[in-house]
């Protein structure tokens, strides 16, 4: 017998203590499932309440662009039955995972820009709403702290965002339709997510991201590619957070996934699939399999289990 659970995280920027938002989002997803919902619909209500939480980097509590006023949203759904659904650079739409969730259901799997948020419209998901008084006080302490940050030199490779080569580089590439003038210096890069198990055995993840900072304008990373951000296959499910464009390069939810399929242990293979990026680089998995759930994080970090007992 599957035992219902699921497994809900609050990002790599989150904090221990806002693990309530992310046990309202796990209960919320739990009850999902002990009513008429399956683990698809469970993950996408669970990721909707962190959406609408605030504190976390998803939703209304989306981070501010380097502009001071964009707020741009990616989101994926996934199950092991093989639906699939994404949106990238999604505006003025509160719960991004919703039109992540309708994308499933259309021939396609990833719509972006425009054509995302057209979709919300049509609907009933489009809702115009400004930044949090926490993303507008973090703003205003990231622009002061880059103003003293100092331009660095690359060294070959292609730089992190959050280094003083990238920051330099991001600012000499500017692409807003604004000049330059604010911008970022800590870098944000959290991701909500859930991974859930119904009574049916099926398997499914969800993530959502207010993006990360600094960033040039119309920047995706893992969140709505495939296998990147998060994977969910017969064996279980996997969801990432930290500094996308690291997840992205090892296709991480995926490759932590075949290493379950094969056999290894849920925890083995994401402490292994941890281990792929470089020290000092932000990141965090959670995963559930028939047998096991698990949540393996470089730093503090919210997050919750619920299942029945």
């Amino acid at each position: 017998m599957n035992v219902p659970t699921i497994v809900t995280h609050g990002g790599t920027g989150s904090k221990r203590e806002e693990s309530d938002g992310c046990e309202a989002a796990a209960q919320s997803g739990l009850r999902e499932m002990t009513g008429r919902g399956d683990a698809l619909a469970a993950v996408v209500k669970a990721v909707t309440v962190l959406e609408e939480d605030g504190r976390f980097n998803a939703g209304r509590g989306a981070s501010l662009g380097m502009d001071g006023k964009t707020m741009s949203c990616d989101a994926a759904v996934v199950d092991s039955r093989g639906k699939l659904g994404a949106v990238a650079n999604l505006l003025e739409v509160p719960h991004p995972v919703q039109v992540a969730r309708a994308v499933a259901d259309t021939p396609h799997h990833l719509v972006v820009g425009a054509g995302a948020l057209e979709l919300a419209k049509r609907l009933g998901l489009h809702e115009p709403y400004g930044p949090t008084e926490k993303s507008k006080a973090e703003y205003r302490e990231q622009v002061e702290a880059l103003r003293r940050a100092p331009a660095g030199a690359a060294d070959g490779a292609a730089p992190d965002a959050e280094s003083d080569a990238g920051k330099a580089m991001i600012r000499r590439l500017w692409n807003y339709p604004v000049p330059w003038g604010d911008a970022v210096n800590r870098a944000a890069h959290a991701t909500v997510g859930a991974v859930a198990r119904d009574a049916g055995g099926v398997f499914a993840a969800a993530a959502s991201t207010g993006g990360s900072m600094p960033a040039l304008l119309g920047r995706v990373a893992d969140t709505p590619l495939p296998g990147c951000g998060t994977h969910a296959g017969p064996a279980g499910a996997i969801a990432c957070t930290g500094i996308g464009e690291h997840i992205l390069k090892h296709h991480l939810a995926w490759q932590v996934y075949q290493w379950i399929d094969g056999g290894m242990r849920l925890r083995e293979a994401m402490e292994r699939g941890m281990a792929l990026l470089p020290e000092g680089v932000q990141v965090a998995l959670i995963g559930i399999t028939r047998d096991d759930t698990a949540v393996v994080s470089r730093q503090p970090m919210a997050s919750a289990v619920a299942g029945l007992s």
